[in-house]
């Protein structure tokens, strides 16, 4: 079974692993916010995520890893602005500002890129035996 799993820029930050395009992940899984990624990706891309990763708090108690195999890597990026009317320093998602860039491999730090601030990775698994 095929996946498509958004990954959060700061679940990779603060204790995520590297990992390469054809490397072995142990995730747990749980349900995308799809409003917030089609935001940033638009509907259309943010209909095909499948889950996101938690390693923290989302998580239901129990939940078991799901063990795959990474086949696809792209880092997300995206503009952020204030809104009309609302407080100072607040800043929202630009809609339909995220772009995908391909990758071979995942690390923790990722530049920002064109004004846009990277805030995570679209990542294809290969849920063996699914």
């Amino acid at each position: 079974m095929n996946l498509t799993v958004w990954l959060d820029d700061w679940q990779m930050q603060c204790c995520g692993d590297p990992f390469d395009i054809g490397s072995e992940v142990s995730w747990t899984l749980i349900d995308p916010d799809k409003e917030w990624l089609a935001d940033v990706l638009g509907a259309g891309t943010a209909a095909t995520v499948d889950a996101a990763e938690d390693h923290h708090v989302d998580a239901p108690e129990g939940a078991a890893p799901t063990v795959a195999t990474v086949t696809a890597i792209s880092a997300v990026h995206c503009r952020y602005a204030p809104r009309p009317g609302e407080p100072e320093g607040t800043r929202y998602v630009v809609p339909d500002s995220g772009t995908l860039t391909a990758l071979t491999s995942a690390r923790r730090w990722v530049a920002a890129r064109d004004g846009r601030e990277f805030v995570g990775y679209l990542v294809g698994l290969d849920v063996a035996g699914q």
